[in-house]
């Protein structure tokens, strides 16, 4: 794993997209063969590769976790990227890593054993300093019995999983004879990484406590750990349906509205249950949600989401599933599109970009099986971007504003904090033009309760300054100028994002920003969250359609195919219909 600097631009297209969706309907991704479909597979895959580093690279300084030949995972990227802060230009050219590359490196290699699948927790969004990562759930003991024994035969006695020389003859012992001290050195190191990335929070989507198979239960989950290992974390159990339940979401004509899951089948026996403390700003009422159709499961899930990550402390969060390639990058993705489309990560993309970085890096590159899931008609990857229409409005936003006025003639407040700052580096010169003095206040945990902001030419006299004042949230800071003007109104909420994670013992200041520098106010353009969205929306479904769309539909005497690309087509929202998706 090494240090990389962003990387320049490239061009991301319709054409790059359209070639994108061909590659990944026609073969799951494979580290070890760079793809699934052959040679020519695997260049079109390194440069997917190729364009996802140079889109992340637009916005942050990042470290490459090497996974050349799937080594760590098989389905996990050959290079997947750890994004450590945010950049500017300056910052790019004088990239210092902010982690301990070996000994992360070590823990992943170590935790992988724990989840299913190999698919261990993995750092994928970074939004105020903190981590959103993704994973399977839990590996159960035949797994992790059946994968631990062969990688100890094809060792040649050796597991390499298990590489602590010091204690092996412990291990061994393990192995062979205790079911309690094998996952205990097994989940052990999961919540060693765990620990290292500052995951606080764990939402599990599973709608079994337990994945059964034959008899025999082949995964678990944090929920249900006898010996309660992980009970220092808050614990979300939040299970929404799996990718076999989107069958019927295809087969109403992709219309979610209506669509409730069935809770009374025979393996769902994982109940809905958050803490009460985070669910108290969001107004929803969680007792219904048995009864809630698709749309309104998904939006309250996602409203969930957007508070645990935007709450006061410095915890991320991990979201899985089962394997982690399906309902996972859902939340993964509407989680990234979401914090976009209000500015706050991934602000120099375009709707373009950011909907090829996501295609491209939340599901192809981590192992989503399109191919096996368009076979069956299980479409949650079209569902997942065209579901975007649903969260438009400011309460998804995490820029919560609690009040709108005019500042300025022909300008609102949310325009106003649209405006990009030209000097980004700098945390006592916001910009030639004007400056935006921000002022926060703490609120409860998982709402977004910022109270003031003041406009002001940034003349000589007039030029902001910043000071941190103490508060019950030791990361808030204070943004004002010399007393002037009275005129407030709401907007972003100041914290630093200098850290990836509070447990590096190396630290790095990066030149020219402050420790305590607001998350710089690049928001978003004065289109607003609704139309970048939409953007969004509209070039999936019109590249979608003109590559994988015909997939989408079993195959049927010609007589009838007019029929079936004319309900796919109104699916898409490339017909008029009655009535809308």
């Amino acid at each position: 794993m090494a240090g990389v600097r962003g990387c320049p631009q490239a061009g991301t297209g319709q054409r790059a997209l359209a070639e994108l969706l061909l590659e990944f309907s026609r073969a799951q991704y494979r580290a070890k063969d760079g793809g699934g479909g052959g040679a020519g597979s695997s260049t079109k895959v390194e440069r997917v590769e190729k364009r996802c580093l140079e889109l992340f690279g637009r916005d942050y300084c990042y470290s490459l976790i090497q996974n050349v030949n799937g080594e760590i995972c098989g389905h996990y990227p050959r290079q997947i990227v750890f994004l450590e802060y945010e950049s500017t230009d300056r910052e790019r050219n004088m990239f210092e890593s902010t982690v301990q590359v070996s000994k992360l490196q070590d823990l992943i290699s170590r935790s992988k054993m724990a989840r299913c699948r190999g698919r261990f927790v993995c750092p994928v969004i970074l939004y105020k300093g903190k981590h959103v990562c993704r994973s399977a759930t839990l590996a159960g003991w035949g797994e992790l019995y059946g994968r631990t024994g062969y990688n100890y035969i094809f060792s040649g006695g050796s597991d390499d999983a298990w590489a602590d020389t010091e204690d092996l003859s412990e291990e061994d012992s393990a192995f062979r004879n205790a079911d309690s001290q094998l996952f205990d050195k097994v989940r052990g190191h999961d919540i060693k990484l765990l620990r290292y990335l500052s995951i606080r929070y764990i939402c599990d989507l599973m709608v079994e406590n337990k994945k059964v198979k034959f008899g025999l239960n082949v995964t678990s989950s944090e929920k249900v750990d006898k010996a309660q290992r992980y009970a220092d974390f808050t614990l979300l159990s939040i299970p929404y349906p799996g990718c076999e339940f989107f069958k019927e979401y295809k087969d109403r004509d992709y219309r979610a509205e209506g669509l409730v899951f069935n809770w009374k089948q025979d393996y769902v026996d994982a109940p809905l249950s958050i803490p009460v403390s985070l669910t108290r700003s969001l107004n929803i009422d969680w007792s219904e949600y048995q009864s809630w159709d698709l749309v309104q499961q998904t939006q309250n899930y996602l409203k969930l989401l957007i508070s645990l990550i935007n709450g006061d402390d410095d915890s991320g969060l991990l979201v899985h599933c089962i394997s982690g390639w399906d309902r996972t990058p859902l939340f993964v993705a509407l989680l990234r599109l979401s914090l976009w489309a209000d500015g706050l990560i991934h602000a120099s993309l375009e709707p373009a970009e950011i909907l090829y970085l996501t295609v491209a890096y939340d599901w192809f590159l981590f192992g989503h099986m399109l191919v096996d899931r368009l076979s069956k008609g299980e479409e949650i990857f079209f569902f997942c971007f065209n579901f975007l229409k649903h969260i438009t409005s400011e309460e998804f936003s995490a820029v919560k504003l609690q009040r709108r006025k005019s500042l300025l003639p022909g300008f609102t407040v949310e325009e106003i904090c649209m405006l990009k700052q030209r000097d980004r580096g700098s945390t006592t010169s916001l910009s030639s033009d004007f400056s935006l003095v921000l002022e926060s206040s703490p609120g409860a945990a998982g709402s977004f309760t910022s109270e003031a902001v003041e406009l002001m030419p940034a003349g000589a006299q007039t030029q902001a300054a910043w000071k941190k004042s103490r508060t019950s949230s030791p990361q808030m800071v204070l943004w004002s100028r010399t007393p002037q003007s009275e005129d407030r109104s709401p907007c972003q909420e100041a914290k630093s994002s200098s850290s990836s994670s509070s447990n590096h013992s190396d630290t790095f200041l990066r030149v020219g920003s402050s420790p305590l520098e607001v998350p710089k106010p690049r928001l978003v353009p004065v289109a607003g969250r609704k139309s970048r969205l939409e953007e969004v929306r509209s070039a999936f479904l019109a590249t979608y359609s003109s590559t994988i769309g015909l997939k989408a539909v079993p195959s049927s005497p010609s007589g009838a195919l007019g029929g079936l690309l004319e309900q796919f087509a109104r699916g898409v929202g490339l017909r008029g219909s009655g009535s809308t998706l």
